[in-house]
């Protein structure tokens, strides 16, 4: 029978498509001798109704007429070989992806086949089965409207009681095979998205509604590993450990999106059972208490996660309960969240109510431990100097007026870098989430000044409450305010358990709004934060800030300008350093990203960042012999840190940023200098050009092993640049040489050999730092910094008294150098000067070139 399959005929006929049908229909069993006749009768059979239903209908009104669907079922049941499912369940994908006409899916859908195929019996141990059986139903579901749904469920009183669709492929949801789990989130969204109001109430009823309480609960599991894997890279880097964490991070912000599309569907039940399960399983038990628990188990998550995790779920979930919630929570001490929640993390439990007795708990400590910060704190409610300086508090404190908000602030005063920068994050991503009420942005303290202005204005139009009289005062809460974000205390206690004591300090939004800015103004005057979280606290405050100084206080003011000092003093060594040549340079370029920075819409950094590991390696005090790139590294650091505190004084003082630094143009180089003597052009050095070397100094230097050379010596400086000269005699031309080698003058760190006197010891750094070049950075990033190493040159001279008047040349120039680098800069280290002066110098050329014209 199956030979004859070999004849003859016009394959895309409707004579084929007969001949395949009648064959197909006198199968009786599937074995080993006829399967490849079945598998291949199936696939034609496929191809065959897809071309006709693009260009003839009598394809399809033939296998309508011999109810082919049929012969397909009892094919699968006589089959003994899993080839024929295979292609079985590929053939029916086939069919449904590539049906246009709609008579021809309804008829697809009009009877149990379907149905039958979804809930037969296969044996998924065949994991590339699985795969095409899951395929098969994305298949149907992306076929799926108000009137297809319908025929794939079966009712009762015009109630869904049965939906194998969705039934047998949320089975598969936490499948260990990520392309699977991928499939089957894609089905239900198609699903959720037809909006048959009977399939949502079946989705959300018993026992289906448990799966998004499951989806919950394995999520919550992936933020726990997450967790341990940060906790083991930060232990264990490794050159993987990056990519590692990212992959782990996409998949957690995958499933986050997910979330976010079910509740676009629009579905109110399914919104109320996501919003409810993540905060009972993840937000309460996991997050909200790991803000300050000190001891770690198997089931908490560090702070570094936690703080990530809120970012996310804030930014990417957009329902308007859930992240009111979370800013409501934040007025609700720690221990609220501890107790029975964390022994509920496998279900919840609403109808008991959690308080937290603060008579029977001890004071709160400040302190770091196991990567969880404890915290002291102050009572707040008679003053807004919260956080002077880098100190927390007293010891004797209440612990009712310690809440979570408070922890977010802790973490900025006195937390370490990474905990820092996760809680500006925290604070940036509450600020820019837009389904938070403004009332409750106002209690927290971080409402924008510009909004603030524009809701007391109106409700002064309207004659609302006294909008006009606070337009201008010192406190702006209203009573719709107050109600607003009662209810949301309300709702915490009476729905989820959690209860809040201190409703006094709650509705005080003028205090916490000085609250976080003395917390800002304490991170600014940290010395062992990044450049790059300081800029982050830097946006905050211009997004609290944008156009007015009344904000800031006398102290503010103090501390502000105490900080820019000690930055100033550390900046005038850096001068004396290694990269005085490049700082005008790198203060220029970083000026402008600075300004970029604090006045961008939206922070500038993923808070994912807050996971990679670490890079410390400018972190170390800098000794004479230690790597010049490490140095640099800090000089970069040290500079981003000055332009900031700059920038924060001038917008402090209400000025308006300039887009240029106020530096002090080029000197004109004095006649006498070696520059002049020797004849240099603007341009620099080079090598084989020629100069005179009428103060060059004679000297040996052997760049490889037993081959010495002679040369002249020479150190010039040019205004902020210098170089280390190396030039050979030129007979015919008396004190004319011709330059062979050049190195950069700055860092050279001269030495006299302590045994041989006459010999001089320089060390040669580059002439550039890679990760100020753009082209360089990448490949920089890949090595570490400790890893280069600077070049050495020993020269010998004469006599002593030659080899003192090389190093005496050196520091002359050196310092030359230094005294040219800290004069243009003069406006900016004198502060009064910077800002009183009605017409500061301009700056684009300046920051244009280093070099001085000739």
């Amino acid at each position: 029978m199956w030979l004859s399959f070999w004849r003859s005929r016009d394959r895309f006929s409707l004579e084929e498509l007969r001949y395949l049908t009648e064959q197909l229909q006198k199968v009786q069993i599937v074995n080993e001798f006829n399967k490849d006749f079945v598998i291949e009768a199936l696939r034609s059979i496929a191809e065959l109704l897809t071309y006709g239903d693009q260009h003839d209908s009598a394809f399809f009104e033939f296998f309508m007429e011999k109810q082919v669907m049929g012969d397909f079922v009892r094919i699968l049941k006589v089959s003994r070989t899993v080839t024929v499912s295979l292609q079985l369940l590929q053939t029916m994908s086939i069919m449904i992806q590539n049906l246009k006409n709609e008579r021809a899916i309804y008829y697809m859908f009009s009877n149990e086949h379907i149905n039958y195929l979804i809930t037969y019996s296969f044996d998924f141990r065949n994991e590339e089965l699985l795969s095409y059986y899951i395929s098969f139903l994305r298949a149907i579901s992306g076929k799926l409207n108000k009137n297809t749904i319908s025929l794939l469920v079966k009712t009762q009183n015009e109630e869904i009681v049965s939906f194998p669709l969705y039934s047998e492929a949320i089975r598969f949801a936490f499948h260990e095979e990520n392309m699977v789990r991928i499939a089957v989130r894609a089905l239900t969204l198609n699903v959720y998205h037809v909006g048959d109001e009977s399939v949502n109430r079946f989705i959300t009823s018993d026992p289906y509604a448990e799966y998004f309480s499951n989806f919950v609960s394995f999520f919550c599991k992936q933020c726990i590993d997450l967790d341990r894997l940060v906790s083991h890279t930060n232990k264990n880097p490794s050159p993987d450990s990056t990519s590692t964490i990212l992959a782990a991070v996409d998949e957690i912000e995958d499933n986050l999106y997910y979330f976010s599309d079910i509740v676009s569907a629009g579905i109110p039940d399914v919104g109320r059972l996501i919003t409810d399960h993540i905060l009972q399983l993840l937000i309460f038990p996991l997050l909200l208490p790991s803000l300050r628990i000190d001891t770690v188990n198997e089931r908490e998550i560090g702070a570094v996660t936690c703080l990530y995790l809120l970012c996310c779920i804030l930014r990417i979930v957009k329902i308007k309960d859930l992240a009111n919630t979370i800013a409501a929570a934040l007025f609700c001490p720690p221990e609220a969240y501890v107790s029975n929640f964390q022994a509920k993390l496998n279900g919840y439990t609403p109808a008991h109510v959690f308080t937290y007795d603060f008579k029977q708990s001890d004071d709160i400590v400040s302190g770091m431990e196991d990567g969880r910060l404890r915290v002291t704190v102050s009572d707040m409610a008679t003053s807004s100097q919260v956080f002077p300086e880098d100190v927390i508090t007293q010891n004797d404190c209440s612990i009712s007026h310690f809440a979570l908000r408070e922890a977010l602030l802790s973490y900025v005063t006195s937390g370490d870098d990474v905990q820092a920068s996760g809680s500006l994050s925290v604070l940036a991503t509450l600020l820019q989430t837009k389904e938070l009420d403004e009332s409750m942005l106002d209690a927290l303290g971080i409402l924008p000044q510009r909004k603030q202005h524009k809701k007391l204005l109106l409700q002064a139009l309207v004659g609302e409450g006294s909008g006009e009289e606070q337009l201008f005062s010192s406190e702006s809460t209203t009573g719709r305010d107050s109600i607003e974000l009662d209810g949301y205390l309300q709702k915490l206690k009476e729905k989820y358990g959690v209860l809040c004591s201190f409703p006094e300090v709650v509705m005080s939004p003028r205090l916490h709004r000085n609250q976080v800015l003395d917390a800002l103004v304490s991170l600014f005057c940290r010395s062992n934060i990044s450049a790059e979280t300081l800029w982050d606290g830097g946006w905050l405050l211009r997004q609290l800030l944008p156009y007015s100084e009344t904000e800031f206080n006398s102290h503010h003011h103090k501390l502000l300008k105490d900080s820019y000092k000690n930055c100033t003093s550390a900046l005038l060594e850096e001068i004396r350093g290694i990269w005085p040549d490049l700082i005008i340079t790198v203060l220029c370029d970083e000026w402008k990203k600075c300004k970029r920075v604090i006045e961008a819409s939206s922070p500038r950094r993923d808070p994912k960042c807050l996971l990679f590991p670490l890079q410390n390696s400018s972190s170390d005090d800098i000794l004479p012999g230690e790597s010049s790139f490490i140095a640099g590294e800090r000089m970069c650091e040290l500079v981003k840190v000055f332009i900031l505190l700059l920038q924060l004084q001038i917008f402090s003082l209400g000025r308006v940023l300039p887009d240029r630094p106020p530096i002090c143009p080029p000197s004109d180089v004095p006649e006498n200098s070696h520059a002049k003597i020797a004849g240099m052009d603007i341009s620099g050095p080079k090598p084989g050009t020629e100069l005179k070397y009428v103060d060059a100094v004679p000297c040996r230097i052997a760049f490889e092993r037993g081959k010495e050379r002679y040369f002249r010596f020479l150190a010039i400086s040019v205004g902020t640049t210098g170089w280390l000269v190396l030039a050979e005699e030129l007979p015919l031309k008396q004190q004319c040489g011709i330059i062979r080698v050049v190195a950069p003058l700055a860092g050279s760190n001269p030495r006299i050999d302590e045994k041989h006197s006459r010999w001089l010891h320089l060390r040669i750094r580059p002439s550039t730092l890679p990760f100020t070049d753009s082209a360089k950075a990448t490949a920089y990033s890949k090595v570490k910094a400790k890893a280069l190493v600077d070049g050495r040159w020993t020269l010998a001279f004469r006599d002593e008294e030659s080899c003192k008047s090389a190093l005496s040349m050196i520091l002359e120039e050196m310092n030359l150098q230094s005294v040219e680098v800290e004069r243009r800069l003069r406006p900016l280290l004198d502060l009064e000067r910077a800002l009183d002066s009605p017409h500061p110098p301009e700056a684009s050329s300046p920051c244009a070139t280093s070099s001085n014209s000739l």
